[in-house]
């Protein structure tokens, strides 16, 4: 998904591990589009979770990103760098072919995939008084 890309659904942390939300955000596409890895790892998985095609990259210290519906290009095990294709958007999902859903896990935790694309600016703390 080349640059700008556009949110169409943002993250929406659960309150609680069972509780409703959007664990990740989705980015509008149209099936048929090249998706490439956000960052370097190593494909954890490529395949079908409840009739979607699905790919998750593991890049290390416990972060784990999934996009679909994603038909890959990849297999199990493939090194990925930033920017390496994984496959191409396919039809179907959550969104009726105009998106891809983004998410990330750190530590089993799902998180706002922002964080990693530079889209949440980075929190200051200042002084109450100098």
């Amino acid at each position: 998904m080349a640059p700008p890309i556009r949110v169409l659904e943002p993250f929406r942390a659960p309150l609680t591990p069972y509780s409703a939300g959007h664990r990740g955000i989705d980015l509008a596409v149209r099936a048929g589009a090249e998706v490439a890895a956000a960052a370097p790892g190593v494909v954890r998985f490529a395949g079908r979770v409840a009739d979607r095609p699905l790919v998750s990259i593991d890049h290390g210290d416990g972060v784990i990103s999934s996009i679909e519906p994603v038909e890959p290009s990849v297999s199990v095990g493939d090194v990925l760098e930033r920017g390496s294709p994984i496959g191409r958007v396919a039809a179907g999902g959550h969104c009726a072919d105009v998106c891809a859903h983004f998410g990330v896990r750190v530590d089993e935790e799902y998180v706002s995939p922002l964080l990693f694309l530079g889209g949440v600016p980075r929190a200051v703390l200042l002084p109450l008084s100098e």
